[in-house]
C-alpha cells in the first residue's frame, strides 16, 4: 500500500487523481489533500477518501474546514494551514508518491521539498520546474527520487522512450521530440480579432476540461512554450530537438523521433486520468476509467506548424531557454501576472504577450544558480508586470 499526497486536490487534476485512486484503493492511500481556499471541496473530498491530513493555504478557511470536520464523521482528521504545511505533508514519511497538482509558482518549494526526501513526483506543475530548472533536476538525481511526469505530452513521451528511461537522462537512441499542442480555441480566429477576445471564449478550450490558467496558456500558446522548456529538462535535450506540432485533434499526445527513423507516438482520448494512472501504476499499468480510443471516431488526424504571429508566446518561450539563467522564471512569472489580469478584465487578450516581453526586456539576465537568485527574479519580475499594467503602459 503505498500513500499519496496530492498537493492541489480540488483542481482538475487533484478531482481526476483521486478518480483514479478510488478504483485501485487496494494499492493507494490518501495521506494530505491540500488546496488554497476551496474549503467545501476539499471537505468534500475528507468525506470521501479519509485523508490523515488536510492542508488550506489560508488560515482562516483552514478553521471553517476544521470546524465541519469535527462536526462530521472524521473529527480526527489532522486539518493544518499555511505554506510551510504543503511541504510539511509532501514530506511525511508515509508519503510514498506526491501528486504536484498546484497551478503556479505557488507548487515550486513543496515539490522541490517532495523531490529532496526522494518521493516519487508525479509532476502536473510545469511552472516549478521551469522556474528552478536545473536545480530541480539535480536534487531529484541528489535524493534518488523519481519524477514522473503527468502533463499528457511529457507522460506520452516518456511513454515512447526506450525501456529502463528515467527523466533526466540523455539517450542517444532519440534525436528528437515532436510535442504535439491542440492550438486552442483560436487556432483559425482572425488575427485582427484576437485583441477583442474575451475570457469566457479563452477558458473554451476545444478538447481538454482544464482550469483557467491553463486554459488561456493554451489559447496563447504558452503552455506550449512552458511545455517546450519542460520538456528540455526532463528528457536531457536541446531546444533545437523539441518541434512543436498542431494537432487539433489531440488523439496523439506526442512522438519521439529516434536515429533510425523510427517515430513512436502515445494515442489516446483526451482524458487526464490516462497519464494519471499511467503514473500511479508506473512501471505496471492498471484502469484509468477513461474510454477506449476509437480509432474509426477519429477518422482524420492533422498536424500543422504553429504560427508564431498568431502565438508570440511560444516565441518568447523559446527566447527565454536559449537567453537561459533567470529568463524562464522571468517568463513564468510575467505570464501568472498577465493572464490573471486579462482574466480580471485588466488586459486584452494580445497584451499578454507585450507584459511578458516587457518583463524579459526589462529584467537583468543572471544565472540562476541558486533558489533565492530564482525567487528573488520571481518577484521582482511580477512587480514589473503589475507597475506596467496599472499605469496603463500597454497599449
Amino acid at each position: 500500500m503505498k500513500g499519496i499526497c496530492i498537493l492541489g486536490a480540488t483542481g482538475s487534476i487533484g478531482v481526476s487523481t483521486l478518480d483514479v485512486i478510488a478504483r485501485h484503493t487496494d494499492q493507494y492511500k490518501v495521506i494530505a489533500l491540500t488546496a488554497n481556499n476551496n474549503v467545501q471541496g476539499l471537505f468534500e473530498q475528507c468525506l470521501a477518501h479519509q485523508p490523515e491530513y488536510a492542508v488550506l493555504v489560508d488560515d482562516n478557511k483552514a478553521q471553517e474546514l476544521k470546524n465541519c470536520l469535527n462536526a462530521s464523521a472524521f473529527p480526527d482528521i489532522t486539518v493544518l494551514s499555511g505554506a510551510d504545511a504543503l511541504t510539511y505533508v509532501a514530506t511525511l514519511p508515509q508519503v510514498h508518491s506526491v501528486m504536484a497538482a498546484i497551478v503556479g509558482a505557488a507548487g515550486l518549494l513543496p515539490t522541490l521539498a517532495a523531490a529532496k526526501a526522494s518521493k516519487t513526483v508525479l509532476l502536473a506543475n510545469k511552472e516549478a520546474l521551469v522556474m528552478s530548472g536545473d536545480i530541480f533536476m539535480q536534487a531529484v538525481a541528489d535524493s534518488g527520487a523519481h519524477l514522473l511526469p503527468i502533463d499528457s505530452e511529457h507522460n506520452a513521451i516518456f511513454q515512447c522512450m526506450p525501456a529502463g528511461y528515467q527523466t533526466g537522462m540523455v539517450t542517444k537512441q532519440a534525436r528528437r521530440i515532436l510535442l504535439t499542442a491542440s492550438g486552442g480555441p483560436f487556432r483559425q480566429t482572425p488575427l485582427e480579432e484576437l485583441a477583442h477576445v474575451t475570457p469566457a471564449q479563452a477558458v473554451a478550450h476545444p478538447n481538454w476540461d482544464m482550469g483557467k490558467k491553463i486554459s488561456v496558456d493554451s489559447a496563447t500558446m504558452m503552455n506550449k512554450g512552458l511545455e517546450m522548456i519542460e520538456a528540455c529538462l526532463l528528457f536531457n535535450m536541446s531546444p533545437e530537438q523539441i518541434q512543436v506540432v498542431i494537432h487539433p485533434q489531440s488523439v496523439i499526445h506526442s512522438m519521439v523521433d529516434y536515429v533510425d527513423g523510427t517515430v513512436l507516438a502515445q494515442m489516446g482520448t483526451p482524458d487526464m486520468r490516462i497519464p494519471i494512472a499511467y503514473s500511479l501504476a508506473w512501471p505496471e499499468r492498471f484502469e484509468s476509467g477513461a474510454q477506449a480510443l476509437d480509432i474509426f471516431k477519429v477518422a482524420r488526424m492533422d498536424f500543422e506548424a504553429p504560427d508564431l504571429e498568431r502565438f508570440p508566446c511560444l516565441r518568447l518561450a523559446y527566447e527565454a531557454i536559449h537567453a537561459g539563467g533567470i529568463m524562464p522564471t522571468v517568463l513564468n512569472a510575467a505570464n501568472e501576472i498577465a493572464v490573471q489580469a486579462f482574466l480580471d478584465g485588466d488586459l486584452r487578450f494580445t497584451d499578454i504577450a507585450t507584459v511578458i516581453a516587457h518583463c524579459m526586456q526589462t529584467m537583468t539576465s543572471q544565472p540562476a544558480d541558486s533558489l533565492e537568485t530564482i525567487l528573488t527574479a520571481d518577484n521582482q519580475t511580477r512587480d514589473l508586470a503589475k507597475q506596467f499594467i496599472q499605469n496603463g503602459l500597454v497599449q
